[in-house]
């Protein structure tokens, strides 16, 4: 396997050589790609280092090196990468010892097209800790049960119950396989943007479980982590979800083979997330509305009102 790692760095100065060289670990990492993204911290000088220092690093920025996101920052590793294979992982993440280990048999098979596995968490300060564990807790972010490929799109949309999900930092896809995918991560999504390619990604290519029972890569979860920033009780996060189930309702109208009953659920999670991040006299307007129209919506948006802090 040679296999690219690409790693969008931005104010990740204190983390991202960790991250670096969780990767550096692993033989079938053919080469890790470094794009820093317009960061305000020493990142950039820590970037060039890396590369100066480890042969497999490669460092690249924006052609106007200013900040484009996490999104557009994959997009471009995309592109410069060399590798049969491509992986993940964010800065402030790092790779555990057996991230590969399911990767390296399950590929044999080359009808396979994309391997995920679990995702543990580390809290780099008590503080974050006691910030953010009502996000992450110590669970495992992964998917509760091996599924076929055919039903990981519709679990990922919460169509099939309790489903669970996994992370863009335990993916592994054929770098091939991508081409099916006429857009990769879209910029213009600030947030979510990792969850709304993993929806097409799912649709279009035929993904397999990895190792989905113990973690195979860590999320640090820090004060400055852009989930938390937004995730908190300060910020209504219905606003960022509202928008990502709007991208997917929207992209699903050019998508001819995708069920009716799809769409119509996602165009209910939509709706649920409009009205779940509206003002209270607004929100009840809206439920007022539908109530004779579309009831499965109002019980999604009474749902995500009372849970609006949940990850999804």
């Amino acid at each position: 396997m040679k296999i690219s790692v690409i790693i969008p760095v931005y104010n990740a100065e204190k983390y991202v050589a960790n991250a670096v060289h969780s990767a550096l670990h692993f033989k079938e990492v053919y080469e890790v790609i470094l794009i820093e993204d317009g960061s305000p911290d020493n990142a950039l000088q820590i970037c060039i280092e890396l590369a100066e220092k480890h042969e497999r690093v490669k460092f690249f920025q924006h052609t106007d090196h200013k900040n484009h996101g996490a999104g557009a920052s994959r997009n471009l590793g995309i592109e410069k990468s060399t590798g049969d294979f491509i992986a993940f992982l964010d800065a402030d993440d790092y790779f555990l010892p057996n991230r590969f280990a399911a990767e390296k048999e399950l590929f044999k098979n080359v009808k396979i097209e994309g391997v995920y596995g679990a995702l543990g968490v580390h809290y780099y300060s008590e503080k974050a800790k006691k910030q953010y564990y009502r996000l992450f807790g110590e669970r495992l972010t992964t998917v509760y049960k091996k599924y076929e490929p055919k039903d990981i799109f519709k679990g990922q949309l919460h169509m099939l119950g309790t489903f669970g999900l996994f992370s863009i930092d335990t993916l592994t896809v054929r770098k091939e396989a991508l081409l099916k995918m006429e857009t990769l991560f879209k910029p213009e999504l600030q947030l979510h943007e990792d969850t709304e390619f993993l929806f097409r990604l799912s649709f279009y290519l035929d993904l397999y479980p990895g190792i989905i029972d113990q973690a195979v890569a860590i999320r640090g979860v820090h004060e400055s982590n852009r989930i938390t920033k937004v995730d908190n009780r300060e910020i209504n996060p219905a606003i960022s979800r509202a928008i990502l189930w709007r991208e997917v309702s929207n992209w699903l109208q050019s998508e001819k083979e995708v069920s009716e009953d799809i769409r119509t659920h996602v165009k209910r999670m939509h709706r649920s997330f409009e009205i779940a991040k509206a003002p209270a006299l607004q929100k009840w307007g809206m439920i007022v509305r539908y109530l004779f129209t579309d009831y499965p919506s109002i019980r999604s948006g009474l749902y995500n009102i009372n849970f609006r802090y949940s990850l999804f």
